[in-house]
């Protein structure tokens, strides 16, 4: 099956892409990766959901929100990221914003007057360094090749860092099988207590939310759409209980369920 993530080749999408295919196409963002998907142009997508440092990526909520796509696997990578340039002496620092702020404080510690430039991809940064002597970019330190520098390994900010990545692929091959599900719920409501009452479908039937997290709905100020992770596959009689909860909680707006699956740690 082709894989779609987000590119130039060596991005750490990319790497973890290669776990679910070698055939792998690239987009330059995430919500081209899933509009792609749900068109039904590739078999599966490979997108970060969320950072162990910097939390979750609002691109990636806001994109599985709109399309009807499943979530089928949930990739976890360990980040390794490097300061590749041509040489020590640059003035600036490109890469995923992302990277930039999994490495503030070793750059503002090392690189205080550095300008930082915030670029497309990890790979896309290390590109520009190949390009220009006086850019320096954060990536994984295989992507410096034989013609660039490692300047310095393992700059993260926590050694712990890692990232999730979800795999998508068309709506109907959603699953209630595994050991998580995701599920965006619009209740189209706003009183004292509704965040209370989700939580409480859950809690009551002793289901772990891994996540919960308020995104803008896009139609009016103060109105909002919550992105669920919980511990619990679809199949479940508990599961299915709760979720009857929730319809009825949102019956004025919608409840996506955009399936089951399990976890995969990939080291590379």
């Amino acid at each position: 099956m082709q894989v779609v993530t987000l590119g130039p080749a060596g991005t750490y999408s990319h790497r973890a892409a290669r776990a679910v295919d070698d055939d792998v196409a690239f987009r330059e963002s995430v919500s081209a990766i899933v509009a792609a998907v749900d068109r039904g142009e590739f078999d599966r997508g490979v997108v970060p959901i969320e950072n162990s440092i910097e939390g979750s990526v609002t691109e990636t909520l806001d994109a599985i929100a709109d399309a009807e796509i499943a979530v089928v696997e949930e990739l976890v990578t360990p980040i390794r990221h490097a300061l590749i340039a041509q040489s020590p002496n640059f003035d600036t620092v490109a890469s995923h914003s992302q990277a930039l702020a999994q490495c503030r404080s070793y750059l503002e510690r090392e690189y205080p007057d550095a300008e930082l430039e915030a670029v497309a991809s990890t790979a896309a940064g290390v590109e520009y360094a190949r390009e220009d002597a006086t850019v320096a970019g954060i990536g994984h330190p295989d992507n410096a090749g034989d013609d660039l520098t490692v300047v310095a390994e393992d700059i993260q900010d926590r050694s712990s860092n890692a990232t999730r990545f979800f795999v998508v692929a068309p709506a109907d091959e959603r699953s209630v099988g595994g050991g998580k599900s995701t599920i965006v719920v619009y209740p189209n409501a706003n009183y004292p207590g509704l965040l209370l009452e989700l939580l409480e479908a859950f809690a009551e039937r002793d289901i772990n939310l891994s996540r919960i997290e308020s995104r803008p709905s896009g139609n009016r100020l103060g109105d909002y759409l919550f992105h669920i992770d919980f511990d619990a596959g679809l199949y479940e009689e508990r599961a299915q209980a709760a979720l009857d909860d929730i319809e009825e909680i949102a019956e004025d707006g919608w409840v996506k369920r955009l399936g089951s699956y399990d976890k995969r740690h990939v080291l590379y």
